[in-house]
């Protein structure tokens, strides 16, 4: 498992001293399992999670990262992430971070079609 810390100062002494009390009550496989069927049935059948990290942040959650499949080329890469709580399972997606990930998928698609081998 990975843990990530977001909002770290960029200068100056740091000092880490962390103690987090959380109820895991959603495991990163099951925030993988549902940001797959959502992915699956609410953005594109050529998308699929990745291994989730957990993020320390204003509430502890799953960072699952979408990847992009093609047909004919497999994994092509990754297009964006969604955020399931690790208490709750809600997953925080918006319709601007969905319409971000598909133009992102878009391009992809079409840089991996234009390569050679493609």
């Amino acid at each position: 498992m990975q843990s990530v810390v977001e909002s770290l100062p960029e200068t100056g002494r740091l000092e880490v001293d962390i103690k987090v009390t959380a109820d895991v009550n959603v495991s990163a496989y099951a925030a993988r399992q549902k940001v797959d069927g959502f992915v699956l049935s609410d953005i594109s059948y050529m998308m699929h999670a990745g291994d989730p990290t957990l993020v320390l942040a204003e509430r502890i959650r799953w960072r699952v990262p979408l990847i992009l499949s093609l047909t004919s080329q497999g994994d092509v890469g990754e297009v964006g992430a969604i955020d399931v709580d690790v208490e709750t399972g809600q997953m925080h997606v918006s319709p601007q971070l969905i319409a971000e990930i598909a133009a992102r998928a878009e391009g992809l698609a079409r840089s991996a079609a234009s390569s050679p081998g493609g």
